[in-house]
């Protein structure tokens, strides 16, 4: 890294196996999940549950902050597209007139899954705790809750971590000479795979984004790609430290012990980390243009959860039964 302005031009892709792609944002997905399954072991060895009901509860977290996660984009942020492609909200796939799909079906390629929302992760997390508990009833839901937000933190900037590996979700224009100030030469706005190969005539976007970086040929090129906040790091270094302040809170104090209130807080800091850093962000579109363009989608989709976290937080102890 190179302070006073840097160019962040990674692949994306770690290597592939055939037509399957694998990416550092799909390893630092599954690395979220695993790391979040050693911390709850670790409480829940605490807390004297059994390992079965871990297990379980890894199961249940999954598939429901995968499937929030993804539906979250579709519908908050690109329903302008899913609409009239339906098929590729549950298929790691995208629509691609110049790609066939396994060699077998043409007009599409395999994308992974790179749309996904954390506030739907966070929706429907919170409906996969409710569903799990159901099924174990002795446990009860905010005390899960109050445990799964600390391994959640932390998830959720490996997640950043990788969306800044992907390019995406990157900054508003800075100058160069901010001492963060990243240069993202796969912007898919400043610089789209499709204009990068028809400027250089490379065959390959990889190689297209090389030459603009490397060749001298292409400097006025790289010259026009704008400097921009890398506000994937500000949000991942907030969920960090959203992090160490809850896993401090569970295990030097008894703050666990008022339900709902490590989960509160867990909202309330995470979505105020979100909130601020979204004026960093470039516009992630939305329904924002819609409500008169003052906030961002994001900001507006913030409020509410971080509204909820104070209303946990500040509530006078909740019954038992929750």
């Amino acid at each position: 890294m190179y302070f006073l302005g840097f160019d962040w031009n990674p692949e994306g892709t770690l290597f592939k196996l055939g037509f399957i792609q694998i990416k550092y944002y799909n390893l630092l997905w599954i690395a979220a999940f695993v790391v979040g399954w050693f911390i709850m072991k670790k409480i829940f060895e605490n807390e004297k549950k059994s390992m079965e009901k871990l297990d379980s509860l890894f199961i249940y977290t999954v598939v429901s902050i995968m499937l929030g996660a993804r539906l979250g984009h579709v519908f908050f942020y690109d329903w302008a597209y899913y609409k009239n492609h339906l098929a590729e909200i549950l298929l790691p796939i995208r629509e691609n007139a110049n790609s066939s799909l396994f060699g077998l079906i043409n007009g599409y390629e395999f994308t992974g899954f790179t749309g996904l929302a954390s506030h739907g992760a966070t929706i429907a997390a919170i409906i996969g705790v409710w569903l799990y508990t159901r099924k174990w009833k002795d446990i009860k839901i905010l005390w899960l809750l109050d445990r799964l937000v600390v391994p959640s933190a932390l998830g959720a900037a490996f997640v950043r971590f990788g969306n800044f590996f992907n390019s995406e979700i990157n900054g508003r224009k800075v100058q160069e000479s901010y001492f963060l100030a990243t240069r993202f030469i796969r912007d898919s706005d400043d610089m789209p795979a499709y204009k990068a190969m028809a400027l250089t005539k490379e065959p390959t976007e990889n190689a297209a984004y090389k030459a603009i970086q490397h060749n001298q040929e292409f400097s006025n090129i790289l010259e026009a790609i704008p400097y921009r906040h890398p506000a994937q790091l500000y949000e991942a270094f907030g969920y960090i430290i959203v992090f160490i302040i809850l896993y401090q809170l569970y295990w030097k104090t008894s703050k666990k012990e008022k339900p709902g209130y490590l989960f509160g807080l867990f909202l309330a800091l995470l979505f105020v980390v979100r909130f601020v850093v979204e004026f960093y962000k470039k516009s992630q579109g939305g329904f924002e243009d819609a409500l008169g363009d003052v906030l961002t989608t994001g900001q507006w989709l913030s409020i509410p959860m971080i509204m909820v976290g104070l209303f946990f937080m500040f509530k006078p102890t909740l019954e038992e039964k929750y």
